[in-house]
């Protein structure tokens, strides 16, 4: 009917300024090609850093009305988005859940998403800081780096990339937070987001071998976070 679902790619931005490639600028070619007599409206999308699904829809009301489901579904205990991730790294445990306060943080001339582990209830009522919760699971393991599900039941942004690097195995592809994550004779810890600077991801010999890549290359790099899976009513 009224609806339509692409896979986008990573790096690609879902709004964007008057000139710039994005997906909305997109939506008019897209339109004239499928021989669509009424606009197409963005119902859901990952973001920009992000691969996945992306829902529209020639329906005003449609739209309207799954973007007021996607809304009020935390609020009734669904949560309709299923991500997948590859990880640097395979978590200690098979499945289980991160469970953090997430506040942005303003860190020489940019601001970054950092983890609060303990915020105090002004800053929580201030809305300053979010508690945020990600539930995991390991569907695959193999030479150091891991498949993982995740279902987050908050939404913050970078949530996914934070909560991961928490874990101690961050996605492949983060050049955002995953120097936030150090070794110390291979075995990892989490590194105080301000004590090191961003980085473009280090990898090892090994799995760049596997990539196929230089260490120039590496920048290039897309993050490995996939929107798998969304739930409708």
């Amino acid at each position: 009917g009224a609806l339509l679902a692409l896979s986008k790619p990573s790096g690609l931005p879902i709004l964007g300024r008057p000139g710039d490639l994005s997906l909305e600028a997109l939506l008019p070619a897209l339109r004239r090609r499928l021989g669509l007599a009424a606009e197409l409206h963005v119902v859901k999308a990952p973001a920009r850093e992000y691969s996945g699904l992306v829902l529209l829809s020639s329906c005003y009301h449609t739209t309207k009305r799954l973007q007021q489901f996607f809304t009020n579904a935390r609020q009734r205990g669904q949560y309709p988005a299923t991500y997948r991730a590859i990880t640097v790294g395979v978590p200690a445990e098979v499945e289980g859940e991160i469970c953090t306060g997430l506040c942005w943080q303003q860190q020489g001339d940019r601001a970054m998403v950092v983890p609060v582990p303990a915020p105090g209830r002004r800053s929580l009522a201030r809305k300053d800081v979010k508690i945020t919760l990600t539930q995991y699971r390991v569907l695959s393991a193999m030479g150091g780096c891991a498949l993982l599900q995740l279902q987050p039941r908050t939404a913050f942004p970078e949530q996914l990339q934070v909560h991961l690097t928490l874990l101690l195995c961050p996605a492949l592809g983060d050049h955002e937070h995953s120097s936030h994550v150090g070794r110390v004779l291979g075995v990892p810890f989490f590194l105080t987001p301000g004590t090191v600077p961003t980085r473009t991801q280090v990898l090892d010999e090994e799995l760049l071998s596997r990539l196929g890549l230089s260490p120039r290359q590496l920048h290039h790099l897309p993050l490995h976070i996939h929107l798998q899976e969304l739930v409708l009513p």
